[in-house]
């Protein structure tokens, strides 16, 4: 009798256990769940890649992976996206690494006004130098990918035509431009992407700089007249994971986010790039939105090489392999210019 007891104790014991048990995969696995955190909303090019790196990882996982994605600020912003990953706050974070100056010295050269043709070349050399030079901020993560914008644009009220126009002109500026806009004699302003309708509407800001796809995205073509032709600086993104969280995924899931490492690069690029001429041709059938050419472009190329020398020196002076890396990102813009002409 007892014995008959016991073993219905056991039964039921296993059905309970079984019962709480966590989500499975149809390998009868626990699914695996990660959080990916970004400071900005989901129509953003950035969260498109998160979208998109979601859907290629639990499609080649069979549904062993899960990826919950959390978009504007909802659980990390872009100051304290990185220290949160550490933390472990989210598993993935993504944010710009232009957001910290100072914290990549490096990658601030590579940012930097150097002939970029599109966000696919931008973001394909970006990959190979964070790849051969891995910032050392980030050493504690597992880096999942890397890619960048096109370089940006001033876009403004009124037409900025030379450096005549340019000075003391109040632009909105994110993080590494503000030195370069100094430099070409703007009154640089810093705030919020969020906060530049306002701040255009007040007159606070004359204008910003920006990637172009804002002009759509953002609906800011509707209060700016002029794009400037001429390309200023990149932001880089880079996503991360928690090293713990990276070490103790199994071995065909590391493989799978390493595979999707340079293609999501290469995707991003390719999106964002198609999406900034669907931005421009909006604006300017929509908004009669027009690009106009500098007459003195000489002046601001001179003024911006002389700053990049000063910077890479400097860099240079504080035990960085400055000089080696500018020369191996001069090579890589050059091959893959070419290669998205």
């Amino acid at each position: 009798m007892k014995r008959c007891l016991y073993l219905i104790l056991a039964v039921l014991v296993t059905s309970i256990l079984s019962a709480c048990g966590g989500g499975t995969t149809n390998a009868g696995e626990d699914t695996i769940k990660l959080t990916y955190a970004f400071f900005a909303p989901a129509n953003t090019f950035p969260a498109v890649q998160m979208e998109e790196w979601k859907k290629r990882l639990e499609e080649r996982t069979d549904g062993k992976v899960e990826v919950e994605l959390f978009h504007g600020g909802s659980l990390l912003e872009a100051n304290n996206m990185y220290d949160g990953i550490e933390s472990g706050t989210a598993d993935i974070g993504l944010t710009s690494t232009s957001y910290e100056p100072g914290r990549f010295p490096l990658l601030a050269i590579s940012d930097m006004p150097s002939g970029y043709n599109s966000a696919t070349s931008a973001s394909k050399v970006v990959h190979d130098l964070v790849k051969e030079y891995p910032p050392e901020a980030l050493e504690n993560f597992k880096i999942i990918t890397t890619f960048a914008t096109e370089p940006a644009y001033i876009q403004s009220k009124q037409p900025i035509t030379s450096l005549d126009d340019l000075k003391g002109q109040q632009l909105r500026i994110a993080g590494a431009l503000t030195p370069i806009m100094e430099e070409l004699g703007a009154a640089p302003v810093g705030m919020s992407q969020a906060e530049v309708p306002e701040a255009l509407q007040t007159g606070i800001v004359n204008g910003y700089v920006s990637s172009r796809e804002i002009l759509k995205d953002a609906k800011l073509a509707e209060m700016v007249n002029y794009t400037t032709d001429y390309p200023l600086a990149l932001n880089t993104f880079i996503a991360v994971m928690n090293k713990d969280t990276w070490e103790s995924l199994p071995q065909d899931v590391q493989q799978v986010i390493d595979e999707l490492n340079h293609e999501m690069t290469v995707f991003t690029g390719e999106y964002l790039d198609k999406h900034v001429q669907e931005s421009l041709e909006w604006s300017r059938e929509s908004h009669d939105h027009e690009i106009i050419e500098l007459s003195d472009s000489e002046k601001w190329d001179e003024k911006l090489e002389n700053m990049k020398v000063n910077y890479v020196e400097k860099v240079q002076s504080q035990g960085h392999p400055a000089q080696e890396y500018r020369e191996k990102m001069e090579k890589l813009i050059e091959k893959y210019n070419k290669e998205s002409e």
